[in-house]
């Protein structure tokens, strides 16, 4: 009989200090936060050189400049937003980059399947919207931009306000974090699965006639984690782009 054990979800998403101690140390993850830091920073060292024939990095800054101008500022906040551009593009590219070293040999793990990235970052977007917001109404004008829809009875506005500020202060940045951290802890599980798998089946000599279906679903989940990756990156930057729109906007 095939006895196959799975390593305790502790271990798949917990990763022993090489340095240090539990409390200030260095792992696998704090490298993949490093790395993908750099990374985003470097795209855009190089992607900021002048030259008279641009290179791939240089083309590659460009669109993604292009990318977020016109597929997140223009659709959330309009011109007047451009001034975020480079947040949404730093969000985009670091949490991109996090998610990618999923599928990268040797490393497998993506930084935002540890809960405390994803709520730092939704933070982050939370303090500048709120910021944003106060900015752009003053303090009581915002409270009463998010909290009193208009058009709204008076009678009704007892059960409103509380709604919304609930809404807007705390399930917000809530879900922000967990759409990001959930996605991605999910796939990392489900290869960790299919990983698993294939080499118990290999170990058992049974990789005649089992073996191709769980390597071909590791194959398979991998690039769908790929295309999970970019999307998940989109959405979040999406999302830090609506609330800001949302919170600078004049109309509700």
């Amino acid at each position: 009989m095939l006895a196959l054990e799975f390593p305790p979800l502790s271990h798949i998403t917990n990763w022993p200090e090489f340095w240090g101690n539990d409390t200030y140390g260095i792992n696998k993850v704090v490298l993949v936060y490093a790395a993908a830091a750099l990374l985003t920073m470097l795209l855009f060292v190089l992607g900021s050189r002048k030259r008279l024939v641009p290179t791939g990095a240089q083309n590659l800054a460009e669109m993604s400049v292009e990318f977020i101008e016109d597929g997140i500022v223009m659709e959330t906040m309009g011109e007047k937003g451009l001034k975020y551009t480079p947040l949404l593009i730093s969000f985009f590219f670091f949490i991109l980059f996090c998610n990618i070293f999923e599928i990268v040999p040797g490393i497998q793990m993506p930084g935002t399947a540890r809960i405390a990235l994803p709520m730092f970052l939704a933070l982050l977007a939370y303090v500048i919207y709120h910021g944003a917001g106060i900015r752009e109404h003053g303090p009581f004008g915002y409270l009463k931009h998010r909290l009193i829809p208009p058009g709204v009875p008076a009678a009704l506005l007892v059960l409103i306000i509380p709604i919304e500020f609930i809404i807007a202060f705390v399930v917000t940045p809530f879900t922000h974090t967990v759409r990001l951290f959930a996605n991605l802890l999910a796939g990392h599980i489900l290869l960790v699965t299919f990983a698993v798998l294939s080499s118990a089946l290999w170990v058992k000599n049974l990789s005649a006639v089992i073996l191709p279906l769980p390597v071909l679903a590791v194959v398979a989940f991998t690039a769908f984690e790929l295309l999970v990756s970019f999307l998940q990156a989109y959405v979040f930057t999406l999302l830090a782009g609506v609330y800001i729109g949302q919170a600078i906007s004049h109309e509700h």
